[in-house]
């Protein structure tokens, strides 16, 4: 170890952190400067294995900052390893953009692997790409060639710790035995109001022995001590998971807050200059000498080695597995059947059910269009029936699973499914009651901003849920979901326009798709071919019954209540249209003539028929329209009494809409 050029290097990534904090008054300094020789260890000196110049190096290790209030540490240390990122870019840290925002956004950054910042999450998404890792070599690797045999390591403090989502993916991670993640705990005694005292007494060394994993306690600011805890964390496949807990002083370096809650934030910039001189810095700001700059270049030339070999390797390996390679190389170019929908064998004629159970039809269809499409539930798997079969379930004994057993961890699962997605190897998604789905949300959102083809499975999806009560009737949920820019949320009516959410969801590729399934049975809506019912979910809406005569009224619905809007229309005769419209999103995105051609502006007289809360159909309605929603909690009794008590009824849809004429 070369310790003092490694030295030189943390306080230089320090005082680019001071440098750009103090710059635009506004930042986090306490991680950045307490962690700088975490930071020297693994970006220089072996820590992690990378290669600057290939930053999706397929078997490179992955660094995910879960912390991410800190920026300035990944920031700083991506500029001295020499990736793509300017000092330019590091002094317009937090300004308009700038490759360098509040906090690490995933596809803005070269070498940023998640967009964190909401605690915990980071996490979560740590444990996601270690499960694609295991997964990988699992279905990859065979015994004359090894492609993936990298690490995932996630930085986090104690404010990620707290929080519930890093607990659940915890768990997870210790029963199925991840040892190829690697937690760094930047255990510094401090958050950010107080003292960690004040808030939290847990043995961390403890707790994390409990889960299944191994942990260290090590000084986090001796160099040889970080690297040999690294070392050992990578070599010992053991099984257990990884934690290396290491004492900090948070805001070290800027003596007037170091140590306190004060370091925290953006409280030492104002001894910017001071603390540059204590830590033998230039007055020259954003400086780093030309010794390390050096330094980094030479690794980097090692790097780019490594990486040769592996080409070297992984070229052998495709020579030798033409199949194997064709399937890996389909889910890195995320290769989806663009007919995927006409793929999807068609249900015979009549055929109705509860789209949760249709839905369980279709996915059996989908994980053999889409070899890399995985799948899992949060312990519901007989309710949310997307259980592959014959595939077999992700675990120690069978890495190569395709089943994934969350447990009762909506939290988790929605982090570790953004998680694979962030890896890009397989396409992941994730299963459980419509209600639970404010659990998953954060991660939810976190997917759409990092434009993640995450697919979220939920169930029950209304009151017809029935006898469990208000407690499980999401009548606020859909529309709560629809209010998340970048979601698509697509409630389908039938078993048909089922088939074509899922492919929809597949075929999207810059943003998550929400799927909401119903547990009670609905009719098929026939009088519509099968390949229109699909193509017309594809686009978002379509004429699901077509008037007689002079357009008169439109009746919109989605989901169960599509049938209530058709009987609606063949009790009020002549005129009447009715439009099934499974995904606002998608349809708001068709071209004027296609929305025109449906919905024709010169109809004013519309009624929208929702078994959830009204609030999303005003752009469609009007101020003429009507609705007929549920803006109320539900009832506990049997599914089609609720329904009746609180109007999803065909006779109250046309009852409603008579209001109009």
């Amino acid at each position: 170890m070369q310790t003092e050029i490694l030295s030189q290097a943390a306080t230089q990534a320090r005082g680019l952190a001071i440098d750009a904090i103090h710059a635009c008054s506004s930042g986090h300094l306490g991680l950045p400067l307490g962690c700088a020789e975490i930071g020297a260890v693994l970006f220089g000196n072996g820590g992690l294995r990378y290669d600057p110049s290939a930053p999706k190096w397929l078997n490179r290790d992955r660094f995910v900052l879960s912390g991410g209030h800190g920026s300035m540490f990944i920031y700083s240390w991506l500029h001295l390893a020499g990736y793509p990122l300017s000092i330019e870019e590091v002094k317009n840290f937090r300004q308009l953009g700038s490759e360098t925002p509040g906090h690490p956004e995933f596809g803005d950054t070269v070498g940023v692997e998640a967009t964190t910042g909401p605690l915990g999450q980071g996490i979560g998404n740590a444990v996601g790409y270690a499960l694609s890792g295991k997964r990988a070599a699992a279905k990859f690797n065979t015994a004359d060639h090894t492609l993936f045999d990298h690490h995932v390591f996630a930085l986090h403090g104690d404010g990620c710790l707290q929080e519930g989502v890093a607990k659940e993916s915890i768990a997870f991670a210790g029963h199925n035995q991840l040892d190829n993640l690697i937690l760094i705990y930047d255990s510094n005694d401090v958050t950010l109001d107080a003292m960690a005292e004040r808030t939290q007494s847990e043995n961390a060394e403890a707790y994390f022995q409990s889960q299944g994993w191994d942990a260290v306690v090590v000084d986090g600011h001796d160099l040889a001590a970080v690297s040999k805890a690294i070392e050992s964390a990578k070599t010992t496949d053991n099984g257990k998971p990884k934690v290396i807990i290491a004492k900090t002083t948070i805001g070290k370096g800027i003596p007037e807050v170091e140590g306190t809650a004060a370091g925290h934030g953006e409280g030492g910039a104002k001894f910017a200059e001071a603390a540059r001189k204590g830590l033998g810095l230039p007055e020259e700001t954003f400086f780093v000498s030309d010794e390390v700059r050096a330094y980094f270049a030479e690794l980097n030339q090692k790097s780019k080695a490594e990486k040769a070999e592996w080409d070297t390797v992984y070229a052998a390996w495709k020579s030798a597995n033409a199949d194997l390679a064709a399937e890996l190389e389909g889910g890195v170019n995320d290769e989806i059947p663009a007919d995927l929908a006409s793929r999807i064998p068609e249900f015979d004629a009549g055929t109705g059910g509860a789209t949760r159970a249709t839905g369980g039809t279709v996915i059996q269809s989908i994980a053999k269009e889409v070899p890399h499409f995985i799948t899992g539930s949060a312990d519901l798997y007989g309710s949310t029936k997307n259980y592959i079969k014959d595939a077999g379930d992700f675990g120690p004994d069978n890495y190569a699973g395709r089943n994934i057993w969350f447990g009762i961890r909506e939290h988790a699962m929605g982090a570790i499914c953004n998680g694979i997605a962030y890896d890009g190897i397989f396409r992941a998604s994730g299963a459980t009651f419509l209600v639970f789905a404010d659990y998953v949300r954060p991660s939810i959102r976190l997917a759409s901003l990092a434009k993640l083809p995450v697919t979220y499975i939920f169930t029950h999806d209304s009151v017809g849920v029935g006898e469990d009560g208000p407690t499980h009737q999401p009548v606020e949920t859909v529309s709560g979901l629809r209010v998340i820019p970048n979601l698509d949320v697509i409630r389908p009516s039938d078993a048909e326009e089922t088939a074509g959410a899922y492919a929809a969801a597949l075929q999207r590729k810059d943003g998550p798709t929400a799927l909401i399934f119903t547990r009670q049975n609905v009719p098929a809506n026939d009088s519509v071919s099968a390949a229109d019912r699909r193509e017309g979910t594809l686009k978002g809406a379509y004429i699901a019954k077509k008037e007689t005569g002079e357009l008169k009224l439109i009746i919109l619905a989605t989901g169960s209540e599509v049938q209530h809007a058709i009987g609606a229309a063949n009790q009020l005769g002549d005129g009447i249209r009715v439009v099934s419209i499974p995904c606002f999103e998608r349809f708001d995105r068709q071209s004027p003539e296609y929305v025109e051609n449906v919905l024709p502006s010169s109809c004013v007289k519309r009624v929208a028929v929702e078994a959830g809360v009204s609030s999303t159909w005003g752009k469609y309605v009007g101020l003429t329209g009507k609705t007929v929603c549920i803006d109320r909690f539900g009832i506990s009794a049997p599914g089609d009494t609720v329904m009746d008590k609180l109007g999803m009824t065909a006779d109250n849809v046309a009852a409603v809409a008579k209001e109009l004429f």
